[in-house]
């Protein structure tokens, strides 16, 4: 048995190579999703190659807001949110990541719509797929923990979970989402509280723990701190805390426990590494694994 699922995201055409580099997962990135020019056959041919090399396929939904203050913006946004979604079912998917976007009204009208929609898609994609829901970086952004809780009450526990950027969770436990001070924040990214946001995944978790991973810098866009991904070793927070965090939560808190659950990570990171830095990650976790064995 194997502790959990790695991989990163990846077009048709380099399938293969992550195939061929051991990767157990597999995920459809979101300009796959929104290209014209692929058909029918393009996203079949994917489900023929993934559905055979890889135990995990997921697809990132584009990157649009689920809600807006103008409801034809807002509606033009579900149809191209939903149309990715049939692409991906199409393609294999067994997992559709969602980033909820900026708030809008800043109040419960956010939630409510969040809600609406996403009883939409899971409508549309049927069983076969379960809704993850993108933790934020930022409190501007809709879908932080508490959020979560409340739109899987609202639509489905079963087939909604949390899908766990692990910088998003430290920038915005930290704050320095909002602050930029990311070397402070780098200070508390402690092994004990990586323990701790791993906690409140496992809560909000059904099937699947889903995580991802990059490091990151920041920059400030007029009032607004906005997060660049960057190659492993290159930005924050430190790899080496959450490694042991990481190690320690897939066997002892998984494993041992035999949970439900299959877990897997997903390296997001720049495209120009992604292949050496997935690996390198990979290695990170099974390294500190390999003691709780």
């Amino acid at each position: 048995m194997i502790l959990f699922d790695w991989g990163t995201y990846n077009g048709l055409t380099k399938l293969p190579a992550a195939a061929s580099l051991g990767m157990k997962l597999t995920e459809i990135p979101p300009r796959e999703l929104t290209r014209r020019r692929y058909g029918d056959e393009y996203f079949d041919s994917y489900r023929e190659f993934a559905t055979k090399a890889f135990t995990t396929i997921t697809a990132h939904a584009p990157y649009y807001n689920v809600v807006s203050v103008d409801r034809d913006v807002m509606e033009r946004s579900w149809r191209g949110l939903i149309d990715a979604a049939r692409k991906a079912k199409r393609a294999g998917a067994q997992i559709y990541n969602l980033h909820l976007g900026w708030r809008a009204f800043l109040d419960q009208r956010d939630l409510e719509y969040a809600a609406e929609f996403i009883k939409r898609l899971l409508a549309e994609v049927g069983d076969q797929m379960v809704v993850s829901v993108e933790v934020p970086y930022t409190r501007r952004m809709l879908g932080d923990w508490e959020e979560i809780r409340a739109l899987r009450e609202m639509t489905d526990p079963e087939r909604v979970i949390v899908s766990v950027q692990l910088e998003n969770a430290w920038l915005y436990e930290t704050g320095a989402g909002d602050t930029g001070r990311f070397e402070e924040a780098n200070s508390a990214a402690t092994e004990e509280f990586w323990g701790q946001m791993l906690q409140k995944t496992l809560k909000l978790s059904s099937g699947y723990i889903s995580l991802r991973f990059s490091q990151v810098i920041g920059f400030a866009f007029g009032r607004r701190i906005l997060k660049k991904r960057v190659p492993l070793g290159k930005g924050y927070p430190d790899l080496e805390p959450l490694s042991r965090a990481l190690a320690r939560f897939i066997v002892k808190e998984v494993r041992e426990k035999d949970l439900p659950l299959s877990m897997h990570i997903i390296y997001t990171g720049p495209p120009e590494s992604k292949y050496r830095d997935t690996i390198m990650l990979y290695a990170a976790i099974m390294i500190e694994a390999a003691a709780h064995l």
